[in-house]
Parts: C-alpha cells; sequence; structure tokens
C-alpha cells in the first residue's frame, strides 16, 4: 500500500451495532493466542523487536532530539506488529519487511501517539483515574488506523466508544498485557524479546475477534 498522510472518516455505522451491543473478552484466550502466533515465528519477531531496542538505543544518545525522535518512531513500530498478527489471522505468510509497514500511516500513527500521550498524561496529572480511563479507551487507536485508514481523531474517537461500551473488561484485558511485560522486563529485560511480541499480537487477535478486519491488505 502506498504511504499517504492524514487518512480518512470512517463511517459511523461501520460501527454502531458494536457499540450498541458490546462485546465480550476472553483475556487468557488472547494472550494464549498471541503466544502461539509468537512461537510459530519465534526468528522474525525477535529480531524486530531487537531492531526496535537498537533504534531506540541510538536515539537515545541524541538527548532531547533523540527523545523527540523515539516518540516519533514509536507507533509506526508498534503497528508493524499488528499488521503481520493481521496478515498471519487472514493465512498470508509472514514477510519481514512487513513489519514495517507501519511506517506507511507515519502521520496519523504520530498524531495519534502524541494526542493520546497528551490526554493521558492531563488525565493521570488531574485526578488519575481520567488518564487509566483514557489508556484503557485507546486500546485499539493504532489498530484503527491500519485497518480502516482513519485519520487520528477518527481511530481516538471511535476507539473510545467502543472499549467504554465495556470498559472494565478490557482494562482487565489491558491490565493483563502490562502485567505480561512487566515479567518481561523483571526477567534482565530480555523477556521483553518475547513479551512485547506476544502481548502485540494479544492486542491485534483481540482487535479481530472485537472489531473485525475491514481491510484485505496493510
Amino acid at each position: 500500500m502506498a504511504a499517504f498522510d492524514y487518512g480518512v472518516k470512517a463511517n459511523p455505522a461501520l460501527f454502531e451495532k458494536l457499540v450498541k451491543d458490546g462485546f465480550q473478552i476472553d483475556v487468557q484466550g488472547f494472550i494464549r493466542q498471541g503466544w502461539e502466533m509468537f512461537k510459530q515465528h519465534i526468528g522474525e519477531f525477535v529480531g524486530f523487536t531487537l531492531i526496535m531496542f537498537a533504534v531506540s538505543a541510538l536515539f537515545s544518545k541524541f538527548g532531547t532530539f533523540g527523545s523527540i525522535l523515539g516518540t516519533a518512531v514509536a507507533a509506526p513500530f508498534s503497528a508493524g506488529f499488528a499488521i503481520v498478527a493481521f496478515n498471519l489471522l487472514t493465512g498470508k505468510s509472514l514477510q519481514f519487511g512487513d513489519f514495517f509497514k507501519g511506517f506507511n500511516y507515519f502521520l496519523p500513527l504520530f498524531l495519534a501517539g502524541l494526542a493520546t500521550g497528551i490526554l493521558v498524561s492531563i488525565g493521570l496529572f488531574l485526578l488519575i483515574l481520567p488518564g487509566i480511563y483514557l489508556g484503557v479507551c485507546y486500546l485499539f487507536v493504532l489498530h484503527l488506523i491500519i485497518d480502516h485508514r482513519m485519520e487520528f481523531w477518527d481511530a481516538m474517537e471511535t476507539s473510545r466508544k467502543i472499549v467504554s461500551k465495556n470498559w472494565f473488561a478490557v482494562f482487565g484485558f489491558a491490565f493483563a498485557l502490562f502485567a505480561v511485560n512487566l515479567l518481561g522486563a523483571l526477567a534482565l529485560v530480555v523477556g521483553l524479546l518475547v513479551t512485547i511480541p506476544v502481548t502485540s499480537c494479544a492486542a491485534a487477535i483481540a482487535y479481530r475477534e472485537i472489531v473485525g478486519l475491514n481491510a484485505s491488505e496493510w
């Protein structure tokens, strides 16, 4: 897919039934499927995660400018996991270059990362709970941008409306993903080479099960 800049408006009718009727969350099932997906392609997932770590370490040497660069590429890198997971879920083979296709969505992903970061930070600063609420609500933002080519604010609002229908269940799922990555960090950080891909795949699987996949190519 050719790169694009701002994204497009999605038809709200696509999500009306989901927002109205709600959905179920299978925390263990999503994480288990994420683990199985990772196991089948360990080399590719670990290799891409190592590249992410290397880029992050390189940018850290450039102070504030490096931090800005790191923030800019964080969402496209994360989107790479989702794109690969979507391809695997639809029966496509894994091509290592697909991990970098998140950069085809660079601007909407960057704007979404910036906007969600600001809003969640404000919420945490004010009363903590609003920040947690918004952080959970924005779980599917990058998936919506990739899958529906959405502009960033449209994706944020759509994710918020969907998640709000069953917020506590999604919170439990998000907390489980956080806990898995925390365990990975405690395992001499090396564990993150496993937990980051597993939790990223689990989130993509959750999106597929809850929202469904709209595109045939990402």
